[in-house]
């Protein structure tokens, strides 16, 4: 499916952004740019629960994004939730009214998931670099470091500070001293050791820095010729001079220079303090501004599913390859796994695809655990999805897919409290039936065997001859519908007669 336009929302700890893009051969030309400042991470309580006020701003913004999101189809519009909602712990309750307000789901993604669209974004907005690139986001809740090549990422990381939570916890009530701001600066630059041995290894031939902070820092100082040699971008020099100014001033409010925002101030001293320990632990001269970011990322990422490069298959088969996955047996497996799903979900309907790309990662993955064991080895392949980087995949999507690797075998009271009309169950059954059915793992062929699904269960078909010169297969069917029958699903075997082909 191709569309003329597409969207990406990001719901970022400091500010909501909406960007609307029309897609011409492989390019994204904006068409249209919301940005509302919701600082969703100051409503954080020390509870980590997302306070009322944060959001009714929240939900209020996505009202007016809903808006202008009419008429969109549900494919072309991607959005994407970071820092702040990945760690409050009501963020369920906040996402299920924003996604009623929104009319579009929302992906929860993880810190490393963001800084790979961070640098996507950032490589589509700037020219092509010569060797490496660094590009650093301060975010509202987090700041991601990314090393990479054109508009490939080769190392991510994610560290938990920000301009807003780092301005709430060093200077809550906007007073800056150099006491203060030192103690700012130390946090930040503890932070960012924890990943500076690797990353100066690694090495990079130009240093990027992306987002709202940035953007202010880099306006400021050109803005007010603070970089000694009056070239764009952010200085060594520009920045001291800049934070000098502000410890004088006592606060971003009384700071008298052009380009500050008014909607910035709140939150400019943290974000100053993180950008200056970045420089001195990385020892950067200088930095360029880019814009783009996240939300440019999102759309050619969106994109690139539209052609086919979904950087959800790359993973897929980057984890087959790392966990050394039998790819003869997943194969056979995949085949009948989504002949079955093709009989319960005819394709054409709207959710067959989303179902057979879902059932297709599974069965790839399913075996991966028996890397660590083979006893329980779906217990270690869902824990592997579950817990580890998935770039592409959303936290809900890993979470699903975990599901789905647990739910492969055993019994199925283990699994979670799953409604009875989730698709997920249709898939889990696809699975243990496909997984059974080639437990030789032999390329010897399968009956003609039809599936129904009932109302509160499924219907296998198979021939009784087949059945009888197959006991084992037989009596291990038996044993799933035995298992099926705990949880209070239906599992019925038919045996067909021998009929013409069987």
């Amino acid at each position: 499916m191709e569309y003329e336009q597409i969207a990406a929302v990001d719901l970022g700890s400091n500010s909501f952004r909406l960007e609307v893009g029309r897609v011409v051969d492989d390019q994204i030309y904006s068409l249209d740019t919301l940005k509302e400042t919701v600082r969703l991470a100051s409503g954080l309580t020390r509870e980590k629960l997302l306070g009322n006020d944060a959001q009714r701003r929240g939900l209020d913004t996505l009202g007016r994004f809903a808006e202008r999101l009419r008429g969109f189809a549900p494919g072309a519009v991607r959005v994407v939730a970071t820092n702040t909602l990945r760690v409050a712990k009501n963020a369920g309750e906040f996402i299920r009214q924003a996604e009623e307000v929104l009319g579009f789901p929302i992906e929860v993604i993880g810190g490393r998931e963001e800084a790979r669209l961070i640098y996507i974004g950032v490589g589509h907005a700037m020219p092509p670099g010569r060797g490496k690139r660094l590009v650093v986001d301060i975010g509202g809740g987090s700041t991601e470091f990314v090393i990479g090549r054109k508009v490939e990422p080769q190392l991510m990381e994610s560290l938990f500070m920000g301009c807003v939570s780092h301005t709430l916890r060093f200077f809550p009530d906007g007073r800056i001293d150099r006491k203060r701001f030192a103690e700012a600066e130390i946090a930040a630059a503890r932070e960012i050791e924890t990943i500076a041995l690797e990353y100066r290894a690694f090495g990079w031939n130009e240093a990027v820095a992306s987002s709202g902070t940035a953007k202010a820092v880099a306006d400021i100082l050109e803005t007010n010729g603070l970089n000694p040699d009056g070239a764009p971008g952010i200085s060594r020099a520009g920045l001291d001079a800049l934070k000098a100014r502000l410890i004088r001033a006592g606060s971003a409010g009384a700071l008298k220079l052009d380009g500050l925002r008014p909607d910035r101030e709140p939150v400019f001293a943290g974000g100053v303090a993180i950008l200056s320990a970045v420089f001195s632990v990385l020892g950067l001269p200088r930095m360029n501004y880019a814009e783009g970011a996240l939300r440019l990322g999102v759309l050619y990422d969106l994109l690139g599913r539209f052609q086919q490069l979904d950087m959800r298959d790359a993973t897929v088969r980057q984890f087959m390859r790392r966990y050394q996955v039998d790819v003869k047996q997943a194969e056979r497996v995949e085949r009948t796994a989504l002949q079955l799903l093709g009989q319960l979900v005819p394709p054409g309907q709207p959710r067959y695809d989303s179902e057979l790309r879902a059932l297709r990662w599974a069965v790839a993955l399913h075996e991966i655990g028996i890397s660590i064991a083979r006893s329980g080895f779906h217990k270690h392949g869902a824990y592997i999805i579950g817990s580890a980087d998935m770039p592409g995949f959303s936290r809900k999507d890993q979470e699903r897919l975990s599901l789905l690797v647990l739910g492969q075998r055993g019994k199925l009271e283990k699994m979670p409290l799953i409604p009875s009309a989730d698709p997920l169950w249709r898939q889990i059954f696809c699975l243990r039936l496909a997984t059974l059915l080639h437990r030789s793992r032999d390329d010897q062929p399968l009956p003609s065997l039809l599936v129904k699904q009932l109302p509160s269960g499924f219907q296998v078909e198979l021939p009784a001859s087949w059945l009888k010169q197959n006991p084992l297969t037989a009596g291990t069917l038996a044993d799933e519908s035995l298992a099926w029958q705990q949880t209070g699903w239906q599992w019925q075997v038919r045996r067909r007669s021998a009929v013409c082909g069987d």
